[in-house]
């Protein structure tokens, strides 16, 4: 439950444009179609960083699930095994509009329950094994999608140069729309929390926060889209090293570092807004805060608030890469590493309807 002090919120820069709708970096796409028209056309599947052990105190379930979001079913795993939803692990939220392959822990000494009474139309339980901790969110490698795209009209032959550039080059690494709630509703619960108006749950404060500072990334991301340098070095710039939490600053004078960034060994990064850290320097620092100028209200607050400084790499190269056109419809299938969005990769290809914004949906 969320409770509301009477106080009156000051007014905080409106941050929604760049999260909801970012500059595309190969401007306007070739075709237009419908996703998502039903959960089958968005179809995931979850790649942990390990494979079980096979024994412990944690049962691993690996479940698929259609229509229905991953805190719904970790919810039903815990009223089955009798556990407090609490001790349920999953290590990524996934979309409900979907038919998504995903693990969950629960604590469980003794004997299991009978976990067939989950079969059903929403949910499917299609491995069970055991390990010694529970899932954590830092858990998955990458995910992999399969998505079908229907009443697909415009240039297919431009759609097939420019996935084939996508695929080499890869697309900016924007969050999502859905990160930011429907209209982007969770920046404006975000604004109310950092002014000090709303006291949400722990998990809701967790979730709006993390828009915030998404919005935020985005911001600066569209900023070096727009300038052309999304994927280039500036001076001062961060670098990541793909695959990996390793982080450090180019140097002007190592010219082994172009090669790499075009062989996608190295991504630029955006911030991950909080306090400390490393903050980029020189042109990269300049352009960083002209793109944040006058957001002090979110800067400071998501600092006040307590959340670590970080980078983000600001593009995403998708992995075994397919794009294939039947009649009216696109499939595509590809991987994206751990908090990559399949829909910022779809989004250069297509103008795209999202079937799924209709009433009754769990």
């Amino acid at each position: 439950m969320e409770a509301a002090r009477p106080s009156p919120v000051p007014p905080a820069p409106d941050l929604r444009a760049d999260a909801l709708a970012p500059p595309r970096a190969g401007g306007p796409p070739p075709v237009r179609g419908v996703i998502r028209g039903r959960p089958e056309d968005f179809q995931v599947r979850e790649r942990l960083r390990f494979a079980p052990a096979g024994e412990g105190g944690h049962v691993y379930l690996r479940v698929r699930k259609r229509g229905v979001n991953t805190e719904w079913v970790a919810r039903r795993l815990a009223a089955l095994a009798g556990v407090p939803a609490r001790d349920v692990g999953y290590a990524g939220l996934k979309d409900r509009h979907a038919v998504a392959e995903q693990w969950f822990s629960l604590p469980c000494a003794g004997a299991e329950p009978d976990w067939g009474a989950l079969a059903g139309e929403d949910v499917q339980v299609l491995e069970v094994t055991r390990h010694p901790r529970k899932l954590r969110r830092t858990a998955v490698a990458a995910n992999a999608f399969s998505l079908t795209l229907r009443e697909v009209a415009g240039d297919r032959e431009a759609l097939l140069r420019r996935g084939a550039r996508l695929a080499a080059r890869g697309a900016p690494n924007y969050f999502g729309a859905q990160r930011f709630g429907r209209d982007g509703g969770n920046l404006e619960r975000a604004a109310r929390l950092l002014a000090g108006a709303l006291r949400p749950s722990r998990h809701l404060r967790g979730l709006y926060l993390s828009a915030a500072r998404s919005a935020l990334f985005n911001r600066v991301l569209a900023a070096r889209v727009r300038a052309g340098t999304w994927c280039r070095i500036l001076d001062g710039e961060i670098l990541a090293l793909a695959g990996s939490r390793s982080r450090f600053r180019a140097q002007p004078e190592d010219e082994g570092l172009a090669p790499r960034l075009a062989a996608g060994d190295l991504h630029p990064t955006g911030p991950l807004w909080g306090r400390g850290g490393d903050r980029p320097e020189g042109a990269c620092g300049a352009l960083e805060g002209s793109a944040l100028a006058g957001l002090e209200f979110w800067c400071g607050g998501l600092e006040a608030a307590g959340l670590d400084y970080d980078r983000r790499p600001l593009r995403v190269i998708p992995g075994a890469w397919s794009l294939e056109l039947e009649g009216d419809r696109v499939r595509l299938s590809f991987t994206l590493p751990a908090g990559a969005y399949a829909t910022a990769v779809l989004r250069e290809l297509a103008e795209v309807t999202d079937g799924a914004l209709g009433p009754g949906r769990r």
